[in-house]
């Protein structure tokens, strides 16, 4: 088991360096992990292990599917998702799904707070509503179509399974 979480935290570890870099998550680091979860699957539970890898692959892939059709997610970070349901499992991949929703969220939410002129809407909403003004709180055009590599999310939503999940001492 230490194997595979060391493969996982390694395969995470190059997506998001390369999604960090260069805003991709490359098939041909994704392809041999899905090859080698499935027989890794195999080799440590057989034909079990292969019906797990292979619903917790589609599992992984439902989750993100949806949001990479309506063009807001990248077909890497869908297949990123898929690979960590094929290698962990049903279960490991949808609590990965629910912290990496969370951290998504957080990330987003920085980058909205972060832009430039953010503050200044908060202010001139805060002052509008003290005299007495209904002042609309807006947001840059350019803050609410920012994206950034959701990869980070995921992975961070993977470790954070691994360390709540599976290791003894937390």
């Amino acid at each position: 088991m230490i194997a595979i979480n060391l493969f996982l935290i390694t395969v995470l570890a190059v997506c998001v360096v390369t999604d960090l870099k260069s805003r991709k998550i490359y098939n041909k680091v994704i392809f041999p992990s899905l090859v080698i979860a499935f027989i890794a699957n195999f080799f440590i539970y057989g034909f079990s292990g292969v019906t797990t890898a292979v619903i917790g692959f589609f599992l992984g892939l439902a989750i993100l599917i949806i949001p990479f059709l309506l063009g807001g997610m990248g077909a890497g970070d869908v297949k990123l998702l898929a690979f960590i349901g094929a290698l962990k499992g049903t279960s490991f991949v949808f609590i990965t799904a629910i912290y990496m929703a969370i951290i998504g969220a957080i990330i987003a939410l920085a980058i909205v707070v972060l832009r430039k002129g953010w503050a200044k809407n908060w202010l001139y909403f805060l002052y509008g509503r003290k005299c007495g003004l209904d002042v609309p709180l807006t947001f840059d055009n350019r803050s609410m179509k920012a994206t950034y590599p959701y990869g980070v999310a995921i992975a961070l939503g993977a470790v954070f399974t691994l360390v709540f999940q599976e290791l003894p001492f937390l």
